[in-house]
């Protein structure tokens, strides 16, 4: 951020004003130091020539500042313009500023009002001639999108096939051929009671072994109508 330049031109201004009202016995034209160049010449040079390169080295200071881009207000111009303006008066209203060191110290002042103003007022004429930048709206950051989670699929159980049930085939019918010579079972009777038996057939029953009992013929009980003897009760 640039600020406010203090005129440099002032130094050497202030120099002179303190050399003529507080030294009045130094002269301006007093030598300083010589100097033997390699021609052969000894220049010697003075107090005020001292004072005529201090202003020049300080004005190209001063122009090097105006040249910069926004380096110089108004209130800088106004500045160098009361250095140029108090100068000025100085040489023409008081006697020991009457010289030609001070009139060309004026005019170093002077230069820098001048130049300065014409590089400031030439720096706004082409900025207002210059078409103004294209406004370049940045482009908005994409907007990266949430992941969607992918659909959560729940497994399907599908049913298990019911099994066919085979086919039963029908048994196979049988038929039995009627045989004749099919040995016929004989119904057995209940026996009667032991009370009822006859002596001779109980030992009937014992003598005859059972394997050579006929094979279809059981024992016949006792008719229950036969009265017993008389000798089959002893």
């Amino acid at each position: 951020m640039p600020t406010i330049g203090f005129p440099l031109l002032l130094i050497p201004f202030a120099l002179y004003n303190i050399i003529v009202f507080l030294m009045p016995g130094v002269a301006f034209t007093a030598p300083v130091a010589t100097l033997a160049l390699p021609s052969g010449v000894s220049w010697t040079f003075t107090f005020g020539d001292v004072l005529l390169a201090l202003g020049l080295i300080l004005l190209l200071f001063e122009v090097v500042k105006a040249a910069r881009p926004g380096s110089k207000y108004v209130t800088d111009h106004l500045l160098s313009l009361g250095v140029f303006g108090g100068a000025a008066a100085e040489f023409l209203l008081l006697k020991p500023f009457g010289t030609s060191t001070f009139f060309l110290l004026t005019l170093l002042a002077g230069v820098d009002f001048l130049g300065s103003a014409s590089i400031a007022l030439r720096r706004d004429r082409r900025r207002a001639a210059a078409p103004a930048p294209a406004v370049v709206v940045p482009a908005p950051a994409p907007v990266e999108e949430p992941l969607r989670s992918a659909p959560r699929v729940e497994p399907v159980i599908e049913p298990s096939p019911k099994p066919v049930p085979e086919p039963v085939s029908p048994p196979p019918i049988v038929t039995v051929a009627p045989q004749d010579n099919a040995p016929v079972t004989a119904e057995h009777k209940a026996p009667d009671k032991i009370a009822n038996w006859n002596v001779s057939e109980i030992v009937s029953g014992i003598e005859t072994p059972p394997d050579k009992a006929p094979e279809s013929h059981a024992p016949k009980a006792p008719d229950s109508k036969i009265e017993p003897k008389p000798s089959d009760k002893l």
